[in-house]
């Protein structure tokens, strides 16, 4: 796993963040040092799938980078004639994400779409999730892309929306990013990185509030929504039809 070094080695512009090949190279590391829970998260979708992904159905893994969702999906579905549709827009991604899946041994299908998932059709889906992607999304199109999943959600299927928010409370806020950054310290990042960054994905990744979140969810028609994991200003929720 090659160490990410991208914001210690070049400068970078507000809203310049780009899933370029050089991204692509170091994302597992990026994410493991950036984002706490990451892990775990993963873990639960595999439980997840295990649980309600339903025979003849299709899953989503929309934003899919490297594929870890897909590969967690796959490798727990256990009922027959399933398939997995993995899609992001970025090609570097998508070029790794399909040697990843190339080297499973898993027989459930998997679909890798190169296209913007505002784009996509969810048909017959026993899940669908959206790990840190619906946050890369304008706040006027995310209604219509969280409409459009439950639209093609199958009755007891499941959403999982993994996303980094903002607290109501602005001194909580101002406390988590505090611990935030601190984590990523402890990670080996530099204040000199945490600030690169922190500015290239200004105007580019838009955290919501969890509230925020939830009232879109039930809005559209979900009638259990819950979050099942916190770490700072990181969470991941579930949502079933």
């Amino acid at each position: 796993m090659s160490q990410d070094r991208i914001f210690a080695e070049m400068g970078v512009k507000a809203g310049s963040f780009e899933f370029n090949d050089e991204v692509a190279d170091v994302f597992p590391d990026m994410l493991r040092r950036s984002i706490p829970g990451y892990a775990a998260s993963i873990q639960a979708i595999g439980t997840l799938a295990s649980r309600y992904v339903q025979p003849g159905s299709r899953c989503y893994d929309l934003g899919c980078s490297l594929g870890a969702a897909t590969l967690a999906m796959q490798q727990n579905i256990s009922v027959p004639g399933c398939q997995i549709i993995a899609v992001d827009l970025a090609p570097a991604m998508i070029r790794r994400c399909r040697e990843i899946i190339a080297a499973s041994d898993s027989d459930v299908d998997v679909l890798i779409v190169e296209d913007d998932v505002r784009q996509i059709t969810i048909e017959q889906a026993s899940m669908v999730v959206m790990n840190y992607t619906l946050q890369f999304l304008s706040l006027e199109e995310r209604d219509a892309m969280i409409g459009n999943i439950f639209d093609g959600l199958n009755d007891g299927g499941i959403l999982v929306l993994s996303e980094k928010v903002l607290d109501e409370d602005d001194e909580v806020e101002k406390l988590l990013v505090a611990m935030h950054h601190e984590f990523k310290r402890q990670n080996a990042y530099s204040d000199l990185e945490i600030s690169r960054k922190r500015t290239a994905l200004e105007n580019v990744l838009i955290p919501e509030t969890i509230s925020m979140h939830r009232t879109r969810l039930e809005n559209a028609g979900f009638r259990h929504v819950g979050i099942w994991l916190r770490q700072f200003n990181f969470v991941s929720i579930i949502a079933t039809k």
